[in-house]
């Protein structure tokens, strides 16, 4: 539900002291996925910055130690294109997990495939984070309170998902509209995360986030061509990456959040602002589309989720 005071000025510093967790960042060498992280290390949040580039990752915590000497941070390559990537990571990882912020993404590439044969945007930005958060889910579920927070965009109100041609594999393809419908996707998983969470009596949260129009070197694609004017003037009204980030840690850290939150910018269209809880599209709150994605997505990535089937009685 939208939030009743839109003017609430949440920020970082109403995160509390999370000392004690522990929390994944997908993306986190850079722009949003930086910004949570290293707020997230404040805080006191043992942070893993799960990065494609070990090179940029390490220039990342590099930085994030400067700053915060005492952060407890580590970095571990992920490359969310790849599913052996994927499962190398989840056997390495045996922490407990309050925090998957499942943050990462490319934005209007060209058509490409992932190393599995995935249309590259709906393979990097949903599928690989389906795989990831199901080779987790055990962890997940064993951590009570534990949150996985998927990042969004706005540009999945204009999105619709073709089921009989997922991945463009017949053609049609459009950056645009493949970045959409993968940020789309990731709305459905959240819906179908929480409410399978809720049918397997789990105690964990599933939310989601965007950050408006932010500054960050996600539409790199974008400022070429006939599209440049149009990123300039987005540029002109977007906000930082810092603020970018306040959607996705008020869905990680507030207290109050609740099961299947959407969290973005407060301000015209949500562009910018502070965060606050905001609706979906209605294609994102599309029940019947949410299974079918989710049984699409473990026939795809071979990856299930056997730990959230429903409990039963005997």
């Amino acid at each position: 539900m939208p939030e009743r005071n839109p003017g609430t000025r949440w920020t970082a510093d109403d995160i509390p002291d999370l000392t004690g967790k522990v929390a994944i960042v997908t993306g986190a060498n850079s722009g949003i996925g930086f910004e949570a992280a290293r707020e997230l290390a404040r805080k006191g949040v043992a942070t893993v910055l799960a990065c494609r580039s070990v090179e940029r990752g390490q220039r990342a915590l590099d930085a994030l130690r400067a700053e915060l000497p005492a952060a407890d941070a580590v970095l571990m390559e992920l490359d969310l294109a790849s599913l052996d990537s994927i499962g190398r990571f989840a056997d390495a990882f045996r922490e407990r997990l309050d925090l998957l912020i499942n943050n990462a993404g490319i934005m209007a590439v060209p058509y490409a495939r992932t190393a599995d044969g995935f249309e590259s945007q709906m393979g990097v930005n949903h599928l690989g984070h389906f795989a990831l958060t199901g080779q987790l889910i055990a962890l997940i579920a064993a951590t009570p309170g534990a949150r996985v927070v998927n990042v969004s965009s706005l540009a999945h109100r204009n999105a619709s998902l073709d089921f009989g041609d997922l991945l463009y594999e017949n053609g049609g393809y459009s950056p645009m509209r493949a970045y959409g419908r993968s940020k789309l996707a990731n709305l459905l998983f959240t819906h179908e995360l929480r409410r399978r969470f809720e049918a397997a009596g789990v105690d964990a949260l599933a939310l989601a986030a965007h950050p408006g129009f932010s500054e960050t070197g996600l539409a790199v694609h974008l400022r070429r061509g006939w599209q440049a004017p149009v990123m300039l003037l987005i540029s002109l009204l977007s906000q930082s990456a810092a603020r970018g980030a306040l959607p996705t840690l008020r869905a990680a850290a507030d207290a109050d959040a609740r099961d299947g939150q959407f969290y973005g910018p407060h301000g015209i269209m949500g562009i910018r602002g502070f965060p606050v809880a905001v609706e979906p599209s209605a294609a994102a709150r599309d029940e019947d589309a949410a299974r079918r994605l989710w049984e699409a997505s473990e026939r795809l990535t071979g990856v299930s989720y056997a730990r959230l089937e429903p409990a039963r009685d005997g």
